[in-house]
């Protein structure tokens, strides 16, 4: 994928010089502290799709896959995590006669797939197949994530970002009113083992009441508080669906339970209960033991199904999506291969959900109640993006940061299985791009609301990327019960030490702060695909840069020079002859945000 003129680099995001601990050197691969070299294969040809078979020299090791050319006119070097690898398939056998017939085929986990050939001489496939397999899967294999044999050091801790007693302060809880209150009834995960430990509740139901309405939701997610409104009291509460059944079956607690929850704001005579399913999966999934809340049992609340499919359809629909955008793009039926996928369809739909549910609170001032099946998927996508609408802490880098902690890891989105890291099980049928289709909504929502986001698209980008690689510990495992036992805290380091170290860097230039709701316009006529994500692979597709954001980084570079001979200044002091330093120690760190005048001038 190089130019002509330039070596082609396929990375994620490494320290740089602004990082406490700088890449390694060794045998020309960068390396990590923590991070070995485990093989080396000479003579292997990679299959580019774009610029043809690029001979060079494979690295594997406890962290990546580096691919450098022999050829250095250009340079050509891949560099991909093995976290991102989903399978390694073996092409060609002894027999095959064509050219470059024999060798691998690697599928990624983000849009991309790679080909090496090899000698059909010796065993360097086998030798590369086994190292491959061995260390991208290392769950499989017996061994560790890389995520805890990384010794790299940032100068900001990422695993306090999130202190959830102090986001509940921020919210105000508990309340004046006393309405709602904190329960550590789940700090040992026997309520519920998925959910946090710490968790807030009505302050009228009692710990019994929450055990029986526990029993009376799928998994034992029982509704809890995700978001209140500072004005109206209107609250977004989550949980799984009701075990309702064939049998129609009722539980009066969950049916008082809820109605509290509809008290709670004493603004309205109805609670609203979005379902996140289309109706047709909620009738289905009473086959299953599950339901939904019918009318009879659940009188005054309002239920709206907002037709979210589920996870084996947004895989399927991801696949399609690859399957267009990569390795080539057929841009005479551009438009309607995209539509074929629906991918933008659901992104729609996600994002019309979540507009819904903060429409509901911010000006029907109704409370809203959502859930999906086990409420871990949807509606953490739904409340994740309620919030983003409605409250502009979570627009800033570090409310977002705080917002994926709280809605998806401390609520247990099952990261681990919907990713797949470490588990060479590809076909494995709970794999789905949820967490994906989250982030692409936020996308969406930057570049309807350009100046209302603290964070860029690079960061977005840092984020998606590190989802896969299992270079930090944050999005290992499933939920807070597993980490804990795991000590990630203590073991691994935090994705958010890693990006607050280097906060430049995605930091949006002409963020201001705003305190009102956003609601995105949810049309398929104002939704893009995301290209500069879904089709960074292919160099004919050059990145979508804005001009104005390129000349801003151009322009941090200047203010990191004129910073530099600034310290190096003396300016003469008349009254006493001395030549005092001049320190820029009150020049902030992170870049002043643009004023909406200045940004035609720039």
């Amino acid at each position: 994928m190089a130019s002509a003129s330039s070596p082609m680099v396929y990375s994620i995001s490494t320290p740089n010089s602004s990082s406490t601990i700088k890449a390694q050197q060794t045998e020309d691969v960068p390396l990590l502290p923590g991070e070995d070299v485990k093989s080396k294969e000479k003579d292997v040809i990679y299959i580019c799709h774009f610029n043809g078979p690029k001979k060079g020299v494979v690295y594997i090791t406890n962290y990546r896959l580096y691919f450098k050319s022999v050829e250095l006119d250009p340079m050509t070097t891949l560099d991909v995590p093995l976290g991102v690898i989903s399978r390694v398939e073996k092409i060609g056998g002894q027999s095959s006669r064509g050219e470059n017939s024999y060798g691998l085929e690697i599928t990624c986990k983000d849009m991309r797939n790679l080909r090496f050939a090899l000698k059909q001489e010796g065993r360097s496939r086998k030798s590369m197949f086994e190292n491959l397999t061995k260390h991208a899967f290392p769950i499989s294999s017996g061994l560790q994530f890389f995520a805890f044999e990384n010794k790299e050091t940032c100068y900001e801790d990422g695993w306090k970002v999130y202190d959830p007693i102090e986001e509940f302060k921020r919210l105000g809880l508990p309340d004046e009113k006393r309405k709602w209150r904190i329960t550590n009834i789940n700090q040992n995960y026997e309520l519920c083992d998925t959910y946090p430990p710490i968790l807030v509740v009505p302050a009228s139901a009692s710990d019994d009441d929450l055990r029986k309405v526990a029993a009376f939701r799928s998994k034992g997610r029982l509704p809890v508080l995700s978001w209140i409104h500072p004005d109206n009291q209107a609250v977004i509460v989550r949980c799984s669906q009701p075990l309702v059944g064939m049998s129609g079956k009722r539980s009066k607690d969950d049916e008082k339970y809820v109605d509290i929850i509809r008290e709670s704001n004493g603004q309205t005579q109805k609670l609203t209960i979005f379902d996140a399913r289309p109706s047709v999966n909620a009738v289905a999934n009473k086959a299953t033991g599950g339901g939904y809340e019918g009318d009879d049992a659940y009188q005054r609340a309002e239920l709206i199904f907002l037709d979210i499919h589920n996870i084996h359809v947004m895989r399927e629909s991801l696949r399609k999506l690859k399957d267009i955008v990569y390795p080539s793009v057929e841009e005479s039926h551009w438009l309607s291969s995209l539509e074929s996928t629906h991918w933008l369809e659901h992104i729609k739909f996600v994002l019309a959900g979540a507009i819904q549910v903060a429409d509901k609170l911010a000006s029907g001032k109704n409370s809203a109640l959502i859930h999906c099946s086990d409420g871990w998927d949807r509606t953490a996508q739904l409340t994740s993006l309620a919030l983003l609408m409605l409250d502009s802490f979570y627009r800033t880098t570090k409310g977002f940061e705080v917002l994926i902690e709280k809605e998806w890891l401390s609520f247990g989105h099952k990261f681990a299985t919907r990713i797949g890291h470490g588990d060479k099980n590809h076909a494995d049928a709970d794999r789905s791009p949820i967490f994906l289709q989250f982030i692409d909504c936020v996308w969406q929502m930057t570049k309807q609301f350009p100046t209302a986001f603290q964070f860029n698209e690079v960061f977005l980008v840092t984020v998606l990327d590190h989802l896969y690689s299992c270079r930090f510990g944050t999005f290992l495992y499933t939920c807070e019960q597993q980490r804990s036992k795991e000590e990630l805290r203590k073991r691994t380091v935090s994705l958010w030490s890693f990006t607050n170290s280097e906060i430049d860097k995605y930091t949006n230039p002409f963020y201001a702060k705003d305190q009102r709701v956003l609601y995105p316009v949810a049309s398929m006529r104002h939704l893009d695909l995301w290209v500069n994500y879904y089709i960074r692979w292919n160099p004919w597709f050059r990145q979508q840069q804005d001009p104005v954001q390129q000349r801003y980084k151009e322009l941090l570079v200047v203010r990191e020079q004129l910073l530099k001979k600034l310290e190096d200044l003396q300016i003469m002091d008349p009254s006493t002859g001395v030549l005092p330093h001049v320190s820029n120690s009150s020049t902030p760190s992170s870049p002043v945000p643009v004023s909406p005048r200045s940004q035609t001038t720039l």
